[in-house]
């Protein structure tokens, strides 16, 4: 499936999910060797730009993210919605998703 393609605009996760923009890949080895896209790995890595207001719990209430925006973190290799805002690639998460923040 192709990635969602979006224009300017304010994007808001709803319930427990957040917006990553994708780390850039690597296109080249240490080695000095260009990579073609089928080659290159798949980031893992990104950067927490917006998120949801969080999930209720068995009485209701409203329960706020672990992360927040402006954190770096490691994600699940095939996780996540692929979408791309102004040409930039984005992953649309669910917190589960999410394996641990980098510090």
């Amino acid at each position: 499936m192709a990635p969602l393609t979006l224009n300017t605009g304010t994007l808001q996760p709803l319930g427990d999910r957040l917006l990553v923009k994708v780390a850039t890949k690597e296109e080249k080895t240490v080695g000095g060797i260009f990579l073609p896209d089928t080659a290159q790995e798949k980031p893992q890595v990104g950067e927490v730009t917006a998120v949801g207001p969080g999930t209720r719990n068995d009485k209701g209430t409203r329960v706020a993210l672990e992360v927040k925006a402006g954190d770096k973190v490691l994600y699940s290799k095939y996780a996540g919605t692929e979408v791309k805002i102004d040409g930039v690639d984005y992953l649309l998460l669910a917190e589960r998703d999410i394996l641990a923040i980098v510090e």
